[in-house]
């Protein structure tokens, strides 16, 4: 990855951390509700005891940041480390000011920004921490949406505080608040919808180098020109939109010449890598 590139990645998660880190302290946290996972427990612990959300935020991520660096990669956790890090930072010096005086809005835009600021950390490559680690662990091996994956885990965080505070108001607008979080990152991340993709290269032997390491199967075709009659292959390989960006990164570096033809994949039966 060019200098350039993981620059401009490390300010995507930023901005996402400054989103998620508004959603909190300007929607959520003034009305107590809460976005449900990790930060969600650190709402319900900070909102019945003297300890600060941020910093219970932080510490409740360190040990999932841990399992994460084994079963997700190290690029994953670093992208995840400097998200979970900067809405520390970014929520100690944005107030806990109410934006709306509704309950009902402030869940609504709350989960909105949130949702906006996941989702842009997931289609860099990062996440931020929490059940978005648990969320990315499942999915490497169950093939649905994540969202769907941190919508039922934060369901438990919402029955937790319910019967702490006894106030299902908050419950049900905590729950509509996680609900379009994950509606959101659904929207932005990706990676459960598939692709086919058909590349016709001169350059097969340099191509395969680099799409081989990606742990997604390759066929490869003898074809020929219809008009030409110059025989080339064509590689076809099955991946997900997520990795669509880094595949076709790979293309243009290895043979900027070729025919490229990407299509909607409906469905896959079979071996395939679900991550």
């Amino acid at each position: 990855m060019s200098r350039l590139k993981l620059t401009g990645n490390y300010l995507t998660i930023i901005i996402g951390s400054a989103m998620i880190a508004s959603g909190f302290n300007l929607f959520l946290i003034p009305h107590r509700l809460l976005s449900g996972g990790v930060s969600g427990l650190a709402m319900l612990v900070g909102y019945f005891t003297p300890f600060n959300i941020s910093l219970l935020y932080l510490l409740f991520n360190i040990p999932l940041l841990v399992a994460g660096w084994f079963q997700l990669g190290r690029r994953f956790i670093v992208f995840s480390m400097l998200s979970v890090a900067a809405t520390t930072w970014l929520m100690t010096l944005i107030p806990e000011t109410p934006v709306a005086s509704d309950m009902l809005l402030a869940s609504v835009f709350g989960g909105v920004l949130v949702g906006l600021g996941s989702g842009i950390s997931f289609r860099v490559g990062g996440s931020t921490g929490g059940f978005d680690i648990i969320g990315s662990i499942i999915t490497r091996y169950r093939d649905f949406p994540i969202g769907n994956v941190l919508v039922g885990l934060n369901g438990l965080v919402i029955l937790a505080a319910a019967y702490f505070d006894d106030n299902w108001n908050l419950a049900l607008a905590s729950m509509v608040s996680i609900y379009v979080t994950g509606k959101v990152v659904d929207l932005i991340h990706v990676s459960h919808l598939k692709v086919t993709v058909y590349i016709v290269t001169n350059r097969t032997d340099e191509l395969l180098k680099q799409l081989l390491p990606l742990q997604r199967g390759v066929t490869k075709i003898k074809t020929e020109g219809a008009y030409s009659h110059i025989e080339r292959d064509m590689l076809m390989t099955v991946t997900t939109r997520y990795e669509l960006a880094e595949l076709k990164r790979i293309i243009r570096n290895s043979d900027p010449q070729a025919f490229v033809n990407i299509v909607e994949t409906v469905g896959v039966m079979g071996s395939f890598r679900k991550r």
